[in-house]
């Protein structure tokens, strides 16, 4: 049908710009935390400390808007989630000391725990409706807003204060949320509790009784801790990657951010051929080979002696992690529903926004450098739990 086809175009249209305004936000954010930073006269620790601010109001949020989304739909959610964001981000650079800041990014981590959730949800639902792996170029927008958003800050790093510069996200966030929002309000939510009802009839006719349940939640678990693994690495990224090549490597603030820049390029390369890769190798490979590939990057990009070296380190990261999490949160989702992504987002967000302030603390009991090569490690663990356990969570 013409129209219906035509709803579902405009419906990934309006999901693809949320995600890359959710990742234009986040990356204006992270590029300001080191003038953040000297602006609290927060030490290394202080400042996880304030970090766990976002990860609080993220991982609590999250937990909460599965709820949500089946009382009011991923829709309505959504966009009642971008309009908080975007408020919220024009409120760190009036903080002067880290319990502040910490307080303003509770409110800033909530909505970002609840748009993920959110769109996350919608987009499974688009997914199972084309039935096409197209998950990863939701994701390659996320990333490509936040290559854009981490572009544009180290261009006006010198010349516009913090302030300024998150109160035009705010404004331009808005601007998006208006178009986009109208959009996905006006189609009509598609509905996967009907096919989870006909699967969930189906499973009971070969008599499988109570364990598919058991095992779905078994499944979305092992989904969520190979997200929480790889989404670590994206997490120290965003919040230390800068810090680390302008205090560690002596790069100027536009050099420094960067680093996120190239991060994010190469993840959104790597989401935008994430669809055709998955319809090739499998899920299996995919997640096997990023992991691997991750290691090998961050490895590189925290031990290198040079910018240039540590820059193609994370490059490589990026590449390598690009893929992962979207086939864990479209699994889960899947299987589970809008509970199974909340499920696996709290715990992959929780890897993202829990990863920089642990590192935060190893950098201050060793060195920045040391604490980024758990990104390394946990990459290793999420390719040994996809190994493990592939004939069950990381079908081919």
């Amino acid at each position: 049908m013409p129209g219906r086809r035509d709803d579902l175009t405009r419906l990934r249209a309006a999901l693809t710009a949320f995600f890359a305004l959710d990742g234009f936000v986040f990356a204006g954010w992270v590029v300001r935390i080191p003038a953040i930073k000297e602006q609290t006269g927060a030490s290394a620790s202080a400042l996880g400390l304030a970090l766990l601010g976002v990860s609080a109001g993220a991982v609590v949020t999250m937990t909460l808007t599965g709820r949500l989304v089946r009382r009011y739909d991923s829709h309505r959610v959504t966009v009642a989630c971008a309009v908080l964001l975007c408020l919220s981000i024009a409120l760190p650079p009036l903080t002067h000391s880290a319990l502040a800041l910490g307080a303003v990014l509770l409110v800033f981590g909530s909505a970002y725990g609840g748009i993920n959730v959110a769109f996350n949800s919608a987009a499974v639902d688009l997914v199972a409706e084309l039935r096409r792996p197209i998950m990863p170029s939701f994701h390659a927008a996320f990333s490509l807003g936040g290559m854009v958003g981490a572009g544009l800050g180290g261009l006006v790093a010198g010349s516009l204060s913090p302030t300024r510069h998150l109160l035009a996200l705010t404004v331009t966030g808005l601007l998006v949320t208006l178009v986009a929002g109208r959009v996905l309000l006006r189609i009509e939510p598609l509905a996967p509790a009907e096919r989870a009802a006909e699967e969930e009839g189906a499973a009971e006719k070969e008599g499988a009784g109570r364990r598919p349940d058991r095992r779905t939640r078994r499944l979305v678990v092992t989904f969520g801790l190979i997200a929480l693994c790889t989404a670590y690495g994206e997490g120290a990224m965003a919040d230390w990657g800068a810090l680390h090549l302008e205090q560690d490597l002596d790069a100027s603030p536009g050099l420094a951010a960067a680093g996120y820049s190239c991060f994010a390029l190469a993840m959104t390369v790597g989401r935008l051929t994430g669809t055709t890769l998955l319809e090739r190798l499998g899920r299996t490979a995919t997640v096997v080979a990023g992991g691997t590939t991750a290691v090998a990057g961050m490895l590189t990009g925290a031990l290198a002696p040079s910018v240039w070296a540590a820059l193609f380190g994370f490059a490589i990261t990026g590449l390598g992690l690009a893929n992962i999490f979207p086939v864990a949160i479209e699994r889960a989702g899947a299987l589970g529903g809008p509970s199974g992504v909340a499920t696996a987002s709290t715990l992959g967000y929780g890897g993202m926004l829990l990863g920089p302030p642990a590192i935060g603390f190893m950098a201050d009991w060793f060195s920045l450098p040391a604490a980024l090569t758990s990104v390394a490690v946990l990459a290793a663990v999420a390719v040994l739990v996809a190994v493990a356990t592939r004939r069950a969570t990381v079908p081919a």
